[in-house]
């Protein structure tokens, strides 16, 4: 392997690999610090700001926008320009975007806190396109089990950073800065790290130097080509539905529950358990989700998600008024349904695109799904508000086997 990239021999393929996800596990465990310490208080500081919680739903709404937008650039300057310059550039912005809300907040300027909040989400696009990176290099077999190592690593930060709001907070003050802004300088200083640690050790780069691999390999066991030589929209559509579903139905539910459960006289820390559970059941999973994947298909574990995210909806939906616990576990089932839909549709992506317009697709994609989350934040208030919270669990379930059909139907067209 060569420092250009230039991958030959399948050893050389395989240590570059095992470089790149240790380099991304690395990057992924501060930045997803940075991502859940900045989510955890936005709402907060943008009520305190703004003198009221009417508006305090905005920062997910400017996070979202700001993901969407910044997926389709990372994406699109990852295909010209490889995986270390996309990823590092939406990292860097995410930085800019935390630190420009601590000065907003210093500066009590609303307009400045909106702009920046905008721009804090390439923080968030940029920590869900990693987990492309993981499987650039890697044979068709084991792109599950690369997305889901990069995933796992998200998991250790997203854990980390809550847990330092506090402290954060406390040295916000110290400054004369308001208290809610200290876990943005902590985001700012996580995405500034992470996107170092790529900028410095992601070479070469994987995307690049996979470009110099055999455009066109023997097909795996399960038939799936290594490197496609065109798009096989299929494909591309059945992972997309796949991932855009999930997400659209985690959000809508995942978003209502905790004020379905505060209407009925659950506490803060009832509520805080159900969450915690269901952000662990999106995550963790991921080792088994990708070996699933890669051993059972990208179809069947797509389908799984379908039926588990019904399962979540049912048991959302019927459960007591006063039970925490089975709100506990349809938010677990929740987290889970997402966890399967997001792996195997990642690898459908990876496995359709071509390695000239891989990036570009999966920047596309993961627009789409971006937008899908906040049309489920958007419209899961209105719905509730317009019929119940068990309506809304079981519209969602029903809407997610959707799924099923879809992908077993694009399965025929192509090996997924």
């Amino acid at each position: 392997m060569s420092l250009t990239g230039h991958v030959d021999s399948p050893e050389a393929r395989r240590a570059l690999h095992r470089r790149t996800i240790g380099v991304v596990m690395a990057s992924q465990v501060f930045s997803g610090a940075g991502l859940s310490a900045g989510v955890t208080v936005g709402a907060l500081l943008a009520a305190e700001m703004l003198g009221t919680s009417a508006l305090s739903g905005l920062p997910s709404a400017l996070f979202t926008a700001g993901s969407a937008g910044a997926a389709l650039a990372v994406g699109r300057l990852s295909q010209r320009r490889g995986r270390r310059a996309g990823l590092t550039a939406g990292y860097a912005a995410g930085a800019v975007g935390g630190a420009g809300v601590v000065a907003a907040a210093a500066l009590d300027s609303v307009v400045l806190l909106m702009f920046f909040l905008l721009v804090y989400g390439a923080g968030t696009a940029t920590n869900l396109q990693a987990r492309y990176a993981g499987a650039d290099l890697v044979e068709p077999g084991r792109r599950g089990r690369a997305v889901s190592s990069v995933l796992v690593a998200t998991t250790v930060g997203a854990v980390i950073g809550p847990n330092l709001v506090a402290v954060t907070g406390r040295a916000a003050m110290h400054w004369h800065i308001p208290a809610l802004a200290g876990p943005f300088a902590l985001a700012a200083v996580a995405y500034a790290t992470a996107g170092t640690i790529l900028f410095l050790l992601l070479r070469p780069d994987p995307l690049l130097a996979s470009r110099a691999l055999p455009e066109q390999v023997p097909a795996d066991e399960q038939g799936t080509p290594a490197a496609p030589t065109r798009t096989d929209r299929a494909g591309v559509l059945a992972g997309a539905a796949t991932m855009v579903l999930t997400q659209l139905v985690m959000v809508a539910v995942m978003t209502m529950t905790p004020v379905h459960m505060m209407a009925h006289g659950h506490d803060l820390a009832a509520t805080g358990l159900v969450i915690a559970v269901h952000i662990a059941a999106m995550y963790l999973p991921s080792p088994i989700t990708g070996i699933l994947v890669d051993r059972v298909g990208r179809v069947p574990v797509a389908a799984a998600a379908g039926v588990t995210l019904l399962a979540a909806g049912i048991v959302a939906a019927t459960s007591p008024e006063e039970s925490v616990v089975l709100l506990t576990v349809a938010l677990g089932l929740l987290g889970l349904g997402w966890n399967l839909g997001l792996i195997s549709g990642t690898a459908m992506i990876t496995d359709a695109a071509p390695v000239r317009t891989r990036a570009r697709t999966q920047g596309t994609v993961d627009l789409w799904v971006a937008l899908a989350g906040a049309g489920g934040g958007i419209t899961s208030g209105v719905v509730m508000t317009a019929t119940s919270y068990p309506a809304l669990s079981i519209a969602g379930g029903a809407l997610a086997v959707v799924v099923i059909p879809f992908v077993v139907v694009s399965a025929r067209q192509v090996r997924v």
